[in-house]
């Protein structure tokens, strides 16, 4: 097992519990490659983005995170937020899976793995559970997610 790497990845998800996308960002390479069900495949500046949008925007959040683990160069760990989802005001209990992959003491690549499905159920309700197996429903949580972060990311034109 590597300490240094375990210890990354748990340094990242402190940081998350305290909603410090900076300091998340910190246990990145600047070539992170990030991907999740919601927001697709992200790289670089857009993957801290994404932490930076989500953090900001965190009302009522709850994390917590276990099974880390990390051995040549490789490491996962299961992770939970609970919020209310924004658009509807409806609790959402996420359970994910994450799989990492470090490069010198860094992540260089994340994944994350959720049931959208299951997501969407608790995120949409009736809508959700009825359509959130379809690749209608998926494909407008990403446009969604994407159009949201490309709006977040215009609104910081010009910031660090």
């Amino acid at each position: 097992m590597s300490t240094t790497d375990e210890a990354v990845i748990i340094q990242f998800y402190q940081a998350f519990q305290r909603l410090d996308a900076e300091a998340m960002m910190a246990c990145y390479t600047d070539d992170v490659v990030f991907s999740d069900p919601a927001f697709g495949t992200l790289l670089g500046s857009d993957a801290a983005d994404m932490w930076r949008m989500l953090t900001a925007r965190a009302k009522g959040l709850s994390l917590t995170f276990d099974q880390v683990q990390a051995a040549n160069g490789e490491g996962a760990a299961h992770w939970v937020a609970t919020y209310p989802f924004t658009q509807t005001g409806r609790t959402v209990v996420n359970s994910v899976r994450a799989r990492f992959v470090l490069r010198d003491g860094r992540i260089c690549e994340h994944h994350d793995h959720f049931d959208l499905w299951r997501w969407a159920r608790q995120a949409l309700g009736m809508p959700g559970l009825l359509l959130g197996w379809s690749p209608l429903v998926k494909n407008k949580v990403r446009r969604q997610a994407l159009k949201a972060l490309r709006a977040y990311q215009a609104g910081r034109v010009g910031q660090p």
